[in-house]
C-alpha cells in the first residue's frame, strides 16, 4: 500500500529502519531496528580488536513467517527468522577466522539472550584491517557503538523524544488514553512513552465487527530489563485495563524504540 511505503520511507530517512518481531507469532511486540542495531553494536564493542562499520537486521531470504496475534504497527514486518548483516574491519593481532567468529557469536547471542529476536544467521564481510593500539585493544572507545545506525556508524539524529507521559493534546494526558498511559509507565521496566515521529505514544481504536478494541504503546526499556518481558508485562497490564469499558477483546500491540540492553 501507498501509505505503508510512505511511511516505511519516513522510518528510513529518520534512521528508526524496520520494525522487526521480537519474540514469536503470540508476543504482539516489535522493536525499531535502530534500538535493536544500537544493542548488537554495544555487545561487539566488547571484543578487542573489532570496529563495526554497519550493522542491518531483516528478513531471512526465503524463511517462513507467520501471522501475528495482533494486528501490527504499521509497515511493521511480520514474525519469522532474521539475518544480521554486519561489516568491520580488524585487527592485524589475532586471526580472522577467530575474530569473525567470536564477533558471529555475540551478534547472535545479544540478538537472542540481550533482546528475545528470532535470529538464524549472521552475515560477516571484512572491510578493512588495522594494526593492535598500544595497549593490546582497539582504539575505538565504547560510546562509538552508541551511535551506530542500521545504516553507517555515522551518528544519528534522535528520532525518539522520551516523554514520561504522552500527550493527548494541550495540557495533561485524560480520557482512556491518558489512563492507558499511566498503567503502561507504571510496569517495571517502562523507562518512558517515546512519541515516534511526533505521533501519540499510546493509541487506541474501537472496531465493531468484530466488536473489540486496539491498543497500541510505543515505549523506551530501562536498564536490567530484558525488553521482551516488559513488552509482555505491558500487553497484559493494558489488556486488563482497556477491558473495564472496551467493546469487546481487547489486543496490545508494542513497539520497542529504545533499550538498554
Amino acid at each position: 500500500m501507498k501509505t505503508e511505503a510512505s511511511t516505511r520511507a519516513v522510518r528510513h530517512q529518520f534512521g528508526l529502519g524496520r520494525l522487526l518481531p521480537l519474540g514469536g507469532p503470540a508476543d504482539g511486540t516489535w522493536i525499531t531496528e535502530q534500538a535493536a542495531v544500537q544493542s548488537l553494536g554495544r555487545a561487539a564493542d566488547e571484543i578487542p580488536g573489532v570496529r563495526l562499520e554497519s550493522l542491518r537486521i531483516g528478513p531471512t531470504p526465503l524463511g517462513s513467517v507467520s501471522e501475528p496475534a495482533v494486528r501490527p504497527p504499521a509497515s511493521a514486518m511480520p514474525p519469522g527468522p532474521l539475518t544480521i548483516e554486519a561489516a568491520f574491519s580488524a585487527s592485524l593481532g589475532q586471526p580472522l577466522t577467530e575474530t569473525a567468529g567470536e564477533l558471529r557469536s555475540r551478534l547472535l547471542d545479544a540478538a537472542t539472550r540481550r533482546l528475545g529476536l528470532t535470529t538464524v544467521t549472521a552475515d560477516l564481510r571484512i572491510t578493512d584491517l588495522h594494526e593492535v593500539s598500544e595497549t593490546g585493544t582497539k582504539a575505538r572507545p565504547i560510546a562509538r557503538a552508541k551511535r551506530l545506525t542500521p545504516h553507517s556508524t555515522a551518528a544519528a539524529t534522535t528520532t525518539t523524544a522520551r516523554s514520561s507521559l504522552p500527550v493527548t493534546g494541550a495540557g495533561s494526558p485524560r480520557g482512556p488514553v491518558g489512563d492507558l498511559a499511566y498503567v503502561a509507565t507504571g510496569v517495571p521496566g517502562v523507562a518512558a512513552l517515546t512519541p515516534l515521529l511526533g505521533s501519540r505514544p499510546v493509541r487506541t481504536q474501537d472496531h465493531a465487527d468484530p466488536p473489540g478494541r486496539r491498543v497500541e504503546v510505543h515505549l523506551a526499556v530501562a536498564p536490567g530489563h530484558h525488553p521482551l518481558e516488559v513488552a509482555r508485562a505491558v500487553r497484559t497490564a493494558l489488556a486488563d485495563a482497556a477491558a473495564t469499558d472496551a467493546p469487546g477483546p481487547v489486543t496490545v500491540a508494542v513497539l520497542i524504540t529504545e533499550t538498554a540492553a
